[in-house]
């Protein structure tokens, strides 16, 4: 789950709860003023019929009946109990087909002046006791509520509907004002993806507002100051080091072949002046690797892509392979269709594809056991470009694939071929920095594979 997702669904999850709680609050709040409310009503009603009957001479029990169903604050469903102080019922308006449930022990009960209220069968009872000159009464009376639940259950559906509608508005809102707020932290995401080894120089955009992603910024683009400085001391160190060392060894090559085919040396001098040579000569190819490694990243970032070809590409690094080893023969093959425009074009800089092909092709022909490769070129999509290099020889064990590409890196099919194991690591370099990727695979019993793609 992602940052903002986990913000927003603990803001929207503690709105929730509150909002839930509040509810449920006001709900039991209103149920306890409902009762207490009705519980007043009917002591009012109560103390008002134990009145009417007790203080009131001309009033009898059936008047006082007809009283109580005709009375402006008559409650729903009411029925009246009257006992005197021997706990014998004086007064009664139940009718016959209701009863209410009481026991002597609930009168006796009234005895310490506190109200008896109880619920039974959907209604409310309320027991009191009302002193008289002539001794104690004791009223019970019961009522059913009806307008007060109706409240109640208008309230509970309101509540619910209230807090459904909200609920859903603060999970929508919440995500949408969450998004919009860390909406810089995803361009600041985007744009520190973007960034690779070959664009230390870029900077994100700054402001001058103070909060943490704008601080975030700034320490980026402080660190990413100081690795571009670091690169470039050590960039500048391994190119001036392989300049100076390259310069030397090129004047000691020079002076070398001139004894060589100048002078007249015995068979055994001969061999060990050629075999000094060939070591320079291998001394000046790791120099002049870390010469091009250096260019890699530092002379050839200030230019800019343009469309190559990589057919043509591919022809030209053969011709310069051939030079080396006139047996090489080259097997080309192209599976492009003609429905997709502008095929075999990518968008590059030539001399460094040139180079990175070029190490490809030398590399298959030392590796190879019959000086023979196969490239074909598979436009795979109008997006998608592959170029396959085959060569038969000892396949590469698992172990060592995994650092194939690594600087000074040789396998154990090495053995007695000359190099400096920087040619596959120049040519990773410069396919990064085209954005484009490179693989390595084998075909049993003993066929090479290395792919790259481009991402047009």
């Amino acid at each position: 789950m992602t940052l903002k997702r986990k913000v927003a669904v603990n803001i929207a999850l503690a709105f929730s709860i509150l909002f839930g709680l509040a509810a449920t609050f006001i709900y039991i709040s209103f149920s306890n003023f409902r009762k207490e409310e009705f519980k007043e009503r009917l002591e009012e009603k109560a103390l008002t019929t134990a009145k009417l009957l007790i203080e009131v001479k001309e009033i009898d029990k059936q008047l006082l009946k007809l009283i109580d169903h005709n009375t402006i604050n008559k409650l729903y469903n009411e029925k009246t109990l009257i006992f005197d102080a021997d706990y014998k019922l004086i007064y009664s308006s139940i009718d016959k087909n209701t009863a209410i449930n009481w026991t002597k022990a609930d009168l006796v009960k009234l005895n310490n002046k506190k109200p008896l209220f109880k619920e039974q069968n959907g209604k409310e009872l309320l027991g009191i006791m009302f002193p008289f000159e002539q001794g104690d009464y004791y009223v019970l009376i019961s009522a059913e509520d009806k307008y007060g639940y109706s409240k109640m259950e208008y309230l509970f559906y309101s509540l619910i509907i209230t807090f459904l509608i909200s609920i859903a508005l603060i999970w929508t809102f919440t995500y949408y004002f969450i998004k919009k707020l860390l909406n810089p932290l995803d361009v600041f995401q985007q744009q520190i993806t973007s960034i690779s080894a070959n664009e230390l120089n870029l900077h994100l955009q700054e402001n001058n507002s103070k909060n943490e992603i704008n601080l975030l910024t700034k320490a980026f683009n402080q660190m990413l100051t100081r690795l571009e400085n670091s690169f470039s001391t050590q960039r500048e160190f391994t190119s001036n080091a392989s300049h100076e060392l390259y310069t030397p060894l090129t004047r000691i090559a020079f002076q070398l072949e001139n004894i060589i085919h100048t002078e007249q040396h015995s068979e055994t001098t001969l061999n060990y002046l050629n075999s000094i040579n060939n070591d320079i000569h291998q001394i000046a190819d790791l120099i002049n690797s870390l010469l091009l490694l250096a260019k890699v990243n530092k002379e050839e970032m200030g230019k800019k892509f343009e469309t190559v070809r990589i057919d043509e590409t591919i022809f030209e690094a053969n011709e310069i392979v051939k030079k080396i080893n006139t047996n090489f023969y080259l097997n080309f093959e192209i599976l492009a269709s003609d429905e997709y425009e502008n095929a075999m074009e990518v968008s590059g800089i030539h001399s460094l594809l040139l180079i990175a092909f070029t190490n490809l092709l030398k590399n298959a022909l030392l590796y190879s056991s019959n000086d023979t490769a196969t490239i074909t070129i598979n436009q795979i999509s109008a997006t998608i470009l592959m170029v396959s290099i085959f060569n038969e020889g000892e396949i590469i064990s698992q172990e060592e694939q995994n650092k194939l590409f690594e600087p000074f890196m040789r396998g154990s099919n090495s053995n007695n071929i000359h190099g400096s194991g920087l040619g596959l690591p120049i040519v990773k370099r410069i396919l990064d920095y085209h954005n484009a990727t490179i693989a390595y695979r084998s075909i049993q019993p003993n066929t090479n594979v290395f792919e790259v793609t481009f991402s047009i």
